[in-house]
């Protein structure tokens, strides 16, 4: 009887009471293997504290550490048809976009704010990868339509953080429509004569890249982040030869002068107030912002506040 009070009782109970670990406290790094604290990994932006390598981040808390204090307000974006060709493959289009706005919580790929980097009211625009892959159909084209629309009106400068696999193929010659109406927007920022400043993250690719993410006066990427048209695969298969180490990388294209930084993500928001402070044509911030570590700046760029032009150093 001691043996089934003692051991068997105690031994059952704790097999039915038994509480599940939740499986998202630990996150394994993609790069180098190493398990990381989700709350350690929170306040790293998520990147990587071992190895440096930047794991997709929500436009949400993108904003958060980007604009001042991490206030900013949303901009509503215009309705957008849905499934206007009534697509479908292996599921419905309908389905796909029910799926993606379920998991994400969102409408579509693309967030925008407006808020204040170093004292300077900017509008930015951010996609989400996990939306679809990021990729550019109607209701992303005219969010960066509202985007630039909202930065001529406040006279602001505009900024937009890239992550795409491309044009939505669900959406046919409608998605690649897109691509002539984001280089629109940029043109009417530019026509203002407000600065645009583009965010490679990774990945930018396809139709994404062959527009308005190529069109920035100046141009920043994460570290390591794949830009490309097609894919380093496809070029491979294509011309059947063995490609450069770190081709189509953000630091290849760096040193082809495709790109003005590379600037790590906990950098980035500091980096990109100095330079709309320039470019803006106002003076430095008399407070310098606190230094969030040693991540690297890969390039640095001497600014020309009359034509936003740029040369590497």
């Amino acid at each position: 009887m001691n043996w089934i009070t003692n051991y068997v009782r105690p031994k059952l109970g704790t097999l039915l009471n038994r509480r599940e670990t939740p499986d998202n406290l630990w996150v394994k790094c993609g790069e180098c293997s190493q398990m990381v604290f989700h709350r350690e990994l929170a306040e790293a932006q998520q990147v990587c504290p071992y190895c440096a390598h930047h794991m997709g981040i929500v436009p949400e808390e993108r904003f958060k550490r980007l604009f001042d204090k991490g206030e900013f307000e949303t901009v509503p974006q215009p309705e957008t048809p849905v499934d206007p060709l009534q697509f479908r493959d292996a599921k419905k289009y309908t389905d796909r976009l029910k799926d993606a706005r379920k998991s994400t919580s969102r409408d579509d790929a693309v967030l925008i704010g407006k808020g204040k980097i170093s004292g300077v009211t900017t509008v930015a625009a951010a996609s989400d990868f996990k939306f679809m892959g990021g990729s550019m159909g109607m209701a992303v084209g005219n969010a960066l339509l509202k985007a630039a629309e909202t930065a001529v009106e406040a006279k602001a400068p505009l900024i937009i953080f890239s992550a795409a696999g491309g044009a939505r193929m669900q959406e046919g010659i409608l998605s690649l429509m897109q691509m002539p109406r984001t280089t629109i927007a940029v043109q009417m920022v530019r026509e203002a004569g407000l600065p645009y400043i583009s965010v490679f993250t990774h990945p930018t690719t396809g139709g994404v890249t062959a527009s308005y993410a190529m069109l920035g006066d100046v141009q920043i990427s994460e570290p390591n982040a794949l830009i490309c048209f097609a894919g380093p695969r496809v070029i491979e298969q294509t011309i059947r030869e063995k490609l450069p180490e770190g081709f189509q990388r953000a630091e290849y294209l760096l040193d082809h002068g495709m790109l003005d930084m590379v600037v790590d993500r906990r950098k980035i928001a500091a980096e990109i107030g100095k330079v709309l402070r320039m470019l803006m044509r106002l003076p430095a911030e008399a407070a310098a912002l606190p230094d969030p570590g040693d991540a690297p700046i890969i390039g640095i760029v001497e600014n020309t506040p009359a034509t936003g032009k740029s040369d590497k150093t």
